[in-house]
Formats: structure tokens, C-alpha cells, sequence
């Protein structure tokens, strides 16, 4: 394999157990032990800003291997890294007779390399896809996203992998190209130009909402098919513009009397993003709630990337609120719930976040995400015997340190299989026939059966669960639209 090894290495005035023991601790020291890590353990996730080319970019991964450091040995912790790059990176903690010695070694494959000359401007030859049938995948690899996207370039390449050993389409190997949008509107568009120009006529879009309406602008009248994968608004959807996923009225009318019978009380407040896809969940909210005879207290949005929220917090908190409806996404829904535990916010009510999943809950933690509900099409607590042979097939392809699966991240699956299916119908490459099939596809997945009856029309059954040490608690299906 190729790639690269980037070194790093600094000293610090202390003893090797004591600069060990501050990793994770966030306590200002330096941006690699500035960690954020609930507990320095095996299988534990990590979140690292790193500052790579000027500014900080976040590492996200999980310990796979851990040595304090002894008398005469060097302390290690190695990291599996999942965004924005698979590969390792070890951290190595040796004495240097008056302090420590902390050496950083990151190890980046071909598509890690590929993604850093990129972000740092450089050009990156496109590998030749002579006689394939390509497709591309924007998704979100860094920036707040880059924490609900763990898990999708996995399941979209594992799907890739079994739409081959199935004969491919039409005899071609399907072969799957990735952007990263950098959970930036721009950056997405500028992305889905360069999949489009290696010689993709169909990009999937697991991305915010933000850059699935940049990315549709841009790529109108290019007789490109655009797919987005996830939950969304819907809205924009044609000829060659289809929008699959959850639906937020959908899923607040599946999950509101839930919460407020957990809640014990009917007083909402309306917090998230301040972008598209949040804005229009609120408008959603108001009409349902009222169908159920619930009251919204207060409202406040917050810009993307943002870390600090106690202003936002003290209102919640000032209205008496029972229920937080949470639009927040990603990294944002991470920091803003982590802050709402450290605050207190849960002690006086529960949260209703409709992009809570595995991957977020988990680096939310444990502690902080008890009073936390989600709704999705799918969850990796599903029973049946479908969900347990995928799971093993993708723990069998990545490892059981690879990110858990979310509904997001499996929706990137179902669009692949859907999209291969619909290509095999079609017997051509043309994206309009191709979209037409696609328009009216149905199917089995784990989270049970799919059905697409037009360009934004979607039936799926929806699940509420609550968040519990580990991973969910799941009721029973309700039929979502």
C-alpha cells in the first residue's frame, strides 16, 4: 500500500506517567492532550483538533491500543482513525531525562494523502475508470459533519462491493468516487464539479442540506442525477433530483407524545443551525405540536461550528422548557449536548434530537446523552435476522473498531443498492432513464422495506428510541410517509 508517514514530536517539563495522564483531559495544555475522550480505554473515540496547513481540522477515531508508560519502558496510544482519512496514528510518550518526549506518528494511505493535497490546493491526478460504471459519493469527511458521516463511505463501499459480487451492472464493476463538501456549501459544489468531471452522472449526497440545495443549483441542466441519501426537508425534487431519507414532520409526528409522556410536561423549545434544513424542521415542529395540544416556549439557532452555547442554554433554561427540539447536527449536536449535561439542562428536561444516531450519541458519551430521544428509519438495536447478518458482514469488512452504523450512514447503503437496481432496470446509462426506474424502487434493507414512489415520496417505517449507556433502547415501528 501506499501513502505517507507524518512525524511530529515536542517536550514538555514533566514526567512520562504525568503528561500520559493528561490525555483527554481538556485542560489547555496543547491541542493533541486537549483530546476530547470521556476515558483513555481501549475502544474508547477520540476527538483530536489538529492543525494541519494553518488551521484546525478535526481527527476523529477510537483507541485501539493503550501502555502507560513505566520505569523503563515508553507509554503508546494508537488511534484508528475514521475521519477525515482512515489510517493510525500513535502517540508516543518516552522519557528524555528531564521531561517527556511526545512523538506523534500519523500514517496516511492513498486516499488520506489524495485528501490533504487537496485541502491544501494541490492538484491530485483522478484514477482511470476505463470501462466501469462510475458513481460518486459526497459526503461530509471533515468539518461539524464529519461525525455523523463516519460510518458512510464503509457502508457505501461495502454496498459497492456486494452490488459486484452480484454481476455488477450489466456486466461493469460499479465504482464509487468520494468528495468531501468539508460540511461546507462551496466546498460540496466545488466537489460534485470535480466527481462530475472524472465521469460521474450520478453523485449520492449524504451531506447537510446546505449543500444539497449549493450542489443542486450548481449541477442543474448538467444532465447529472442527484441523489441525497439521508433525512431531509424535501422540496427539490424533479427529474433529476431525487430526495430519499426521513422526513421531519414524519418523524416529530412519530415521536412527539413519546417524549412528552417521558417529559411529563407539554412546554417546548426550538433550539439548532442555524441553515435550511433546521429552519424548516421548526416550521414543521409548530404545526404538530399544536396538533397535540403542546406549547413552544422559545426558540434560538446557533451558526455552524459553533463550541460555546451558554447564552443559548440560559434561555432554555429560563422558559422552564419540558422538551429541547435539537436540530443541531453533527459535531454541533456533540458540543451543544455535552454542554447541556454540564449545565443541567437534562436534570429539568428531556431532548428530542432528529439526527441523534450511534456515532453522535457516542461522542456525546454516555453520562451526557441520558434524557437524549431520537427517531430515524434505523438503528444498529433492530431486531431481526436481516440487521444481524448486515452488521456482522460490516464488522466482518472493517473491524470492530470501525464506527457504528446510524441511519444516515446505512442510508448511503440503501441508495447504492437502489441506484444499482434501478441502473439494471433501465439497460442503459442514461441518468433520466436510470432516475425514472429509481422513482418508483422498492426493496428490503435492515431497517426493513423501502419504498420510493416519486421524486421526493418515501415509505419506511420510523423508530423512536431512547439513548442508553451503550447505544438505544427502540420502540416498536411507526409507519413514516
Amino acid at each position: 500500500m501506499g501513502g505517507l508517514a507524518v512525524a511530529a514530536q515536542t517536550s514538555i517539563e514533566a514526567p512520562p506517567a504525568a503528561v500520559f495522564a493528561l490525555f483527554g483531559s481538556e485542560t489547555g495544555v496543547g491541542w493533541l492532550l486537549d483530546a476530547t475522550c470521556d476515558r483513555v480505554a481501549v475502544g474508547a473515540v477520540v476527538a483530536l483538533q489538529a492543525p494541519l496547513g494553518g488551521e484546525r481540522v478535526a481527527l476523529l477515531g477510537r483507541i485501539t491500543a493503550l501502555r502507560p508508560p513505566g520505569p523503563s519502558r515508553p507509554g503508546r496510544i494508537e488511534i484508528r482513525l475514521d475521519q477525515p482519512w482512515r489510517g493510525r496514528l500513535r502517540v508516543l510518550f518516552e522519557s528524555d531525562g528531564a521531561g517527556t518526549r511526545v512523538r506523534i506518528v500519523a500514517d496516511l494511505d492513498d486516499t488520506g494523502l489524495a485528501w490533504l493535497m487537496r485541502r491544501r490546493g494541490h492538484p491530485v491526478p483522478e484514477q482511470r475508470h476505463s470501462g466501469e460504471h462510475l458513481v460518486g459519493l459526497l459526503t461530509s469527511k471533515s468539518g461539524p459533519g464529519s461525525v455523523f458521516a463516519a460510518a458512510t463511505e464503509n457502508l457505501a463501499t461495502m454496498a459497492v462491493d456486494e452490488v459486484n459480487a452480484d454481476g455488477g451492472v450489466r456486466g461493469r464493476r460499479l465504482s464509487l468516487l468520494v468528495g468531501d463538501d468539508g460540511t461546507d456549501a462551496a466546498t460540496g459544489a466545488a466537489e460534485a464539479r470535480r466527481l462530475v468531471r472524472a465521469g460521474c452522472r450520478t453523485i449520492l449526497a449524504t451531506t447537510t442540506s446546505a449543500t444539497f440545495v449549493r450542489t443542486a443549483a450548481e449541477l442543474r441542466g448538467s444532465g447529472v442525477l442527484l441523489v441525497q441519501t439521508l433525512m431531509n426537508e424535501g422540496g427539490l425534487g424533479g427529474e433529476l433530483c431525487l430526495q430519499l431519507g426521513e422526513r421531519p414532520a414524519d418523524q416529530l409526528r412519530a415521536a412527539v407524545t413519546p417524549l412528552m409522556r417521558a417529559a411529563g410536561g407539554r412546554r417546548w423549545f426550538l433550539a439548532g443551525n442555524d441553515y435550511v434544513w433546521p429552519h424548516v424542521v421548526h416550521a414543521m415542529a409548530r404545526p404538530v405540536l399544536a396538533e397535540h395540544r403542546a406549547s413552544i416556549v422559545g426558540e434560538g439557532f446557533a451558526a455552524l461550528g459553533t463550541r460555546d452555547f451558554t447564552p443559548l442554554i440560559e434561555r432554555i433554561t429560563a422558559t422552564g422548557a419540558d422538551v429541547v427540539l435539537s436540530s443541531f447536527v453533527g459535531a454541533d449536536l456533540v458540543a451543544f449536548e455535552r454542554q447541556c449535561h454540564a449545565m443541567g439542562v437534562r436534570d429539568r428536561c428531556r431532548t428530542l434530537a432528529l439526527t441523534l444516531d450511534e456515532p453522535t450519541r457516542e461522542r456525546i458519551g454516555d453520562a451526557a446523552s441520558v434524557g437524549m430521544w431520537g427517531v430515524s428509519g434505523y438503528f444498529e438495536q433492530l431486531d431481526g435476522a436481516a440487521n444481524t447478518a448486515f452488521l456482522r458482514r460490516y464488522r466482518d469488512a472493517y473491524g470492530r473498531f470501525a464506527p457504528p452504523v446510524s441511519s444516515i450512514a446505512e442510508s448511503a447503503y440503501e441508495a447504492v443498492h437502489l441506484y444499482a437496481g434501478a441502473a439494471r432496470r433501465a439497460g442503459e446509462d442514461e441518468p433520466r432513464t436510470i432516475a425514472r426506474e429509481l422513482r418508483s424502487s422498492r426493496s428490503e434493507f435492515p431497517r426493513g422495506p423501502v419504498t420510493v414512489t416519486g421524486p421526493e415520496t418515501v415509505r419506511q417505517d420510523l423508530f423512536v428510541a431512547e439513548a442508553v449507556a451503550g447505544g438505544f433502547a427502540v420502540s416498536p415501528p411507526r409507519q413514516g410517509s
